[in-house]
């Protein structure tokens, strides 16, 4: 147990009296905010590494679902936009940035020139690889508060709570990325 009262202690003292009238559990509470509060530091800190080799959110976020798909690197525009929920029309936007930076090549199927493959170019790759590195070591550090038991524990607890939402009841696939991986 770590000593010392955080943000979220503070935030569920001040709120635990005015909820009279609708369920409160501090427990509940602290373990929603904590993991929000995580959520906003790492999207910070993935900011701060993007801004620092150089990509935007969409271009960052683009080369990443390129590259964390079955087929590392390669995807057709239709399969990208899916995954990203975006349109079609956004996609074409998207990957003319990438290919006029020298991140991706399209190419037509020479069997059917209807078809465009997507490919991640050598630089690209390199871009994407260098804003994981900066991104991964602040996750590191921060996962690394924990000892390699509580590490175990918290990763068996999370799995527990995200199946929980990944549930027929619970589905959201209506919502436009189902895919928080980051």
């Amino acid at each position: 147990m770590t000593d010392g009262e955080d943000w979220t202690d503070r935030h569920v003292a001040r709120w635990r009296d005015h909820w009279i009238d609708v369920a409160f559990e501090d427990d509940v509470e602290a373990i929603v905010v904590r993991i929000g509060r995580l959520k906003h530091y790492f999207k910070l800190t993935t900011q701060q590494a993007l801004v620092e080799v150089g990509l935007q959110d969409f271009e960052y976020d683009t080369l990443h679902h390129l590259m964390i798909r079955d087929t590392p690197g390669l995807a057709s525009p239709s399969a990208l936009a899916t995954d990203l929920g975006i349109s079609n029309a956004g996609m074409t936007g998207r990957l003319d940035a990438l290919e006029k930076a020298g991140w991706i090549q399209r190419s037509t199927d020479t069997d059917d020139r209807r078809r465009v493959s997507i490919e991640i170019t050598k630089s690209g790759a390199a871009i994407w690889r260098r804003a994981m590195d900066l991104r991964g070591r602040t996750e590191v550090a921060v996962v690394h508060a924990l000892g390699d038991e509580e590490r175990t524990t918290l990763a068996a607890l999370l799995k527990k709570m995200t199946l929980a939402t990944e549930c027929p009841e619970n589905d959201t696939s209506s919502s436009p990325s189902r895919d928080v991986s980051g």
